[in-house]
C-alpha cells in the first residue's frame, strides 16, 4: 500500500510557487520607461517619473469643469465650433535624492502629426499644472502635494489644459509627449481617448 501525502501541504506549495512565478513575471511592470501604452503607466522624463491620471474633454457649462477652467485669461480665445477644451491630469514623482525641476514642455500629438500645446492657467487655479521643482525623498517627493486640492481629490493630479480640434478624435491614438527639463527625447503616454 502506497502512503499518500496530505493534499493541503501540496496545494499550499503549488499556490506558493504559482504566486512566486507571477510575482517574478510582473516585477518590472511598475518600472518607469519612456513610453506608456495607456494612462496610468509610469514614464520617466529626465530624472522624474510622470503618470497620467486621467484625460477627458471639458464642458465649460458643467459646474465641475468650470472650476478647472478658473482663471483662464479673458484674452484666451475660446474654442471654436470645431475645437474643445481637453484636460490631462498628471502626477510627478521624484525618486532621486535631490530637488529636480518638473517638465514644462508638453504636447498632444495625433496620428497625422498635428500638435497641441497646453494653454496657460494662472497659479491661482489650484488644479493647474505649474512649473517648479519636486523635492527630495526627505521632503515632498510628489507633485501635486497630497495635501493640496489637486493632490487630495479623486484624480490626484494637476491639470494641463489643451484646446483640441474635434478632428483629433478621428486621428487617434493621441499621445502626450513630455520633454525632459533641459531638452532631449520626449517620453510619451498614449491617452485613453
Amino acid at each position: 500500500m502506497t502512503k499518500r501525502l496530505p493534499r493541503t501541504p501540496l496545494l499550499a506549495l503549488a499556490a506558493l510557487l504559482a504566486g512566486l512565478t507571477l510575482a517574478a513575471c510582473g516585477s518590472g511592470s511598475t518600472d518607469p520607461t519612456t513610453h506608456g501604452d495607456s494612462e496610468g503607466a509610469y514614464v520617466q522624463a529626465g530624472r522624474l517619473v510622470y503618470q497620467v491620471e486621467m484625460s477627458r474633454e471639458l464642458n465649460p457649462f458643467n459646474v465641475e469643469d468650470r472650476e478647472y477652467l478658473a482663471g483662464l485669461s479673458s484674452g484666451a480665445a475660446k474654442p471654436t465650433a470645431t475645437e474643445e477644451w481637453f484636460g490631462v491630469w498628471v502626477r510627478v514623482q521624484n525618486p532621486t535624492g535631490t530637488v529636480e525641476p518638473r517638465a514644462t514642455d508638453f504636447r498632444i500629438v495625433d496620428t497625422l502629426g498635428n500638435s497641441y500645446k497646453p494653454v496657460a492657467l494662472p497659479a491661482s487655479n489650484p488644479t493647474a499644472y505649474q512649473p517648479g521643482n519636486v523635492a527630495t525623498k526627505d521632503g515632498q517627493p510628489v507633485y501635486p502635494n497630497p495635501n493640496s486640492v489637486a493632490g487630495s481629490g479623486s484624480i490626484n493630479g494637476s491639470m494641463l489644459l489643451f484646446k483640441l480640434s474635434t478632428s483629433a478624435y478621428s486621428n487617434r491614438p493621441l499621445e502626450l509627449q513630455i520633454v525632459p527639463p533641459g531638452g532631449g527625447t520626449a517620453s510619451t503616454v498614449t491617452l485613453d481617448l
